[in-house]
């Protein structure tokens, strides 16, 4: 597979990456949850990835739990220079896999911790705070003890910086009162437009913004809305959701996960995506109903 562009460039954490990333939660059991079904595979996904040119890798040690971060070590160390590897805590996982809050200062720093082991890095290049006050999206509450903690963690050299996921725009301005923020995720896509303004206002900073769920959420009306215009440009509906979200603003990185080379390589491709003026146009109307993540 040939190099691709990856559709230009923006900063994390200090560092200069791909806008078109990789996620890794897909590479753990049914449910993120346990071993992959194929180890091997697994690993070409990640090894096919950088030589792609990806070089930003999201992914958690509560994902297995403790599985992806391991999968990453062994396809991927000693790191190339350039891959920047972004990790999230915040949660953790019950014995029936069941996602939950974690946020005392003990286990922040053991999550911390634990990526570090696991990943085999002396240093995290970006950790995102999770936070988990609603299981429906984005709750208003105070993160200044989470991430006084994490910040703690930073300044002891664990951390390089910190990044923030399911936040509220309080939360992310509480925040920065606090320690520098570099990255936000949250969910974002064609039919999920809450976060508008929000990525408007990162971009000025120069604050990434992440979206989750690229597809997520769609009614069958504007999954054929999508679906129309990627048939018209011989692409597939998630190449043309992708490469929407590329046009949206310069600050967006993507982190498009898959568990299949085959899928990888069509994701990737979305860098290659040109949206017509009339095609965006038809995608920019495609709203949902409440716009409110889920």
């Amino acid at each position: 597979m040939s190099k691709i562009d990856l559709s230009g460039t923006f900063p994390l954490g200090g560092r200069t990456v791909k806008r078109l990333g990789y996620g890794a939660m897909q590479l753990a059991g049914p449910g993120v949850f346990g071993p992959p079904k194929d180890h091997g595979a697994a690993l070409a996904v990640l090894r096919e990835a950088v030589a792609s040119g990806v070089n930003h890798i999201d992914t958690s040690d509560y994902y297995g739990p403790y599985v992806t971060n391991r999968l990453i070590r062994e396809a991927l160390a000693p790191y190339p220079r350039d891959l920047v590897i972004v990790t999230k805590i915040g949660a953790r996982r019950g014995e029936d896999g069941a996602w939950l809050p974690a946020f005392s200062p003990q286990e922040l720093t053991q999550a911390v911790h634990d990526n570090l082991r696991n990943l085999g890095l002396e240093a995290l290049d970006v950790v995102n705070l999770r936070l988990m006050f609603s299981a429906h999206g984005p709750a208003e509450g105070s993160i200044e003890a989470p991430l006084t903690v994490l910040a703690g963690l930073q300044q002891q050299g664990l951390v390089r910086h910190i990044g923030l996921s399911n936040v509220t725009p309080t939360q992310i301005a509480e925040a920065r009162r606090i320690t520098p923020i570099v990255c936000v995720q949250n969910q974002y896509n064609l039919a999920h437009r809450a976060d508008d303004a929000l990525i408007d206002r990162l971009a000025r900073d120069g604050i990434a913004y992440v979206p989750f769920f690229p597809l997520g959420g769609f009614t069958p009306l504007q999954s054929s809305t999508l679906s129309g215009v990627a048939a018209r440009l011989g692409a597939t509906p998630m190449q043309v959701a992708l490469a929407w979200l590329l046009r949206r603003s310069p600050n967006i990185l993507l982190i498009p996960g898959t568990s299949s080379v085959t899928h990888l390589r069509e994701n990737l491709a979305a860098a290659e995506c040109a949206l017509p003026d009339e095609a965006l146009k038809e995608l920019d109307a495609v709203t949902s109903s409440s716009g409110t993540p889920r």
